[in-house]
């Protein structure tokens, strides 16, 4: 009988050690998940959540000159830099004359000046405050310039300014702009989601507002006669005339024929309207 219970304790030792193993080796296995987990969130958050952190508002510049304000600026250029005449916009992504100037006026003027090296087409960022989305849109296109894409991107953003203006946040839809243009979306992404060019970009305001800007859009015809002047009557109708006058007093040119000037007005906004 003594023989028979030593045998039962020892086999209950031996049943009680294996599910002790068992059960520590289930813990280890759940403390690496967990621990997995952990890490994995940890990750995301710093590739997903961050990303969508980049600058979305001015941050201050320092300069010692004006000429080191343009310098940091950094004006994004379309044409021949020898051009006779330059043509300066000041614009907001968001703001709908802007979108008018861009889808209208623009091609306009590439067709006809720009691409004929006979005008200089530079494009300066002046976020407004009151468009809580611009700041961010136009690092965004300044982004996709990393990429060779700046004008497509440019022109990607003004034509879908209705889709991503109202957003609550227009992020990933940025994003989804350069996928679109077939850009890495990773090397976007981490771009946007940083704070790059947001001095570059407060420093196109900072030069817009030397210049007496103060709406959008703000264009500027510079002839090289001194300094350029702001035009207010920007519609193809009235603006082509008013360069081709210029490069003819310049010594430029022929008359622009009539036929070539849209006369339909832009069917977004009135140029005094909402951008300003």
């Amino acid at each position: 009988m003594a023989n028979r219970a030593e045998k039962r304790r020892r086999e209950r030792q031996q049943q009680q050690r294996a599910t002790h193993g068992r059960s520590s080796s289930t813990m280890n296995r759940i403390l690496i998940a967990v621990g997995v987990l952990a890490v994995g969130l940890v990750l995301w958050n710093v590739v997903f959540s961050t990303a969508g952190e980049g600058a979305r508002e001015p941050v201050q510049v320092v300069y010692g000159s004006t000429q080191e304000l343009v310098e940091m600026a950094r004006g994004m250029e379309m044409g021949d830099p020898d051009a006779p005449v330059t043509i300066m916009d000041f614009s907001d992504y968001q703001c709908p004359a802007c979108r008018s100037f861009a889808l209208q006026s623009k091609p306009f003027l590439q067709n006809q000046f720009i691409d004929e090296g006979l005008a200089n087409f530079v494009y300066y960022d002046f976020p407004l405050p009151h468009f809580p989305h611009s700041f961010l849109a136009a690092r965004a296109a300044r982004c996709a310039g990393d990429q060779e894409a700046y004008w497509p991107y440019h022109d990607r953003l003004f034509a879908g300014q209705p889709e991503w203006s109202g957003q609550s946040d227009p992020f990933p839809t940025f994003v989804g702009y350069a996928a679109d243009l077939g850009l890495n979306r990773g090397d976007f992404r981490s771009c946007l989601g940083s704070d790059e060019y947001a001095e570059v970009v407060s420093a196109n305001i900072e030069l817009g507002q030397r210049l007496g800007v103060t709406g959008t859009p703000g264009i500027f015809l510079d002839t090289g006669e001194g300094r350029g002047e702001r035009v207010e009557d920007w519609l193809p109708a009235d603006f082509g005339p008013r360069i081709q006058e210029a490069l003819e007093r310049l010594g430029y040119g022929d008359e622009l024929p009539d036929e070539e000037i849209p006369d339909d007005e832009p069917e977004v906004i009135d140029p005094t309207g909402e951008g300003r």
